[in-house]
């Protein structure tokens, strides 16, 4: 069991490095994984498992190529809640199925908006319908969508 960080030895470490470059698509990943670090499937199963039911690792997940599948449309839709409705906007907001993060910030006196939304889309046009159906299911109308103009970096965080 991972308790604390001295807990991770330099094969949890060599493992976690390896998988955060990508895993090939295979019948067997994790073997192919294990074959990196000089361990077997098994072995590569187990480390990630109590790794991740540890905390140590928070997400172990595919990462889609969204532009390659048409989806080049990305809008952060920013909305000013009032602050006793933020949990229950909130939930109704992240339960849309257009919507990959939902998240709270604090509001400024030069940008008073407090809950962001993503959506990726086809299309702008696609990304404010999304917006407008959000609008209309939470009843909040004080709202801005914000386009993507550029992409200069994508990767998960690394160690």
């Amino acid at each position: 069991m991972v308790e604390t960080r001295e807990d991770i030895d330099g094969l949890d470490l060599a493992l976690i490095r390896a998988s955060q470059e990508g895993i090939r698509l295979s019948s067997r990943p994790y073997e192919l994984l294990g074959r990196e670090v000089d361990i077997g499937e098994g072995e590569v199963i187990g480390r990630l498992q109590r790794l991740i039911e540890a905390g140590a690792i928070r997400r172990f997940s595919a990462t889609i190529g969204h532009r390659a599948l048409g989806i080049v449309a990305n809008a952060m839709i920013v909305w000013r809640v009032p602050e006793d409705e933020v949990a229950r906007v909130g939930e109704v907001m992240a339960s849309f199925v257009e919507v990959t993060h939902c998240y709270e910030r604090t509001p400024r006196q030069e940008w008073p908006y407090n809950l962001y939304t993503v959506v990726h889309s086809p299309s702008r046009e696609e990304c404010r319908k999304v917006a407008a159906e959000i609008s209309r299911k939470v009843g909040i109308s004080d709202y801005q969508v914000l386009f993507s103009e550029r992409e200069f970096k994508k990767t998960g965080a690394r160690i």
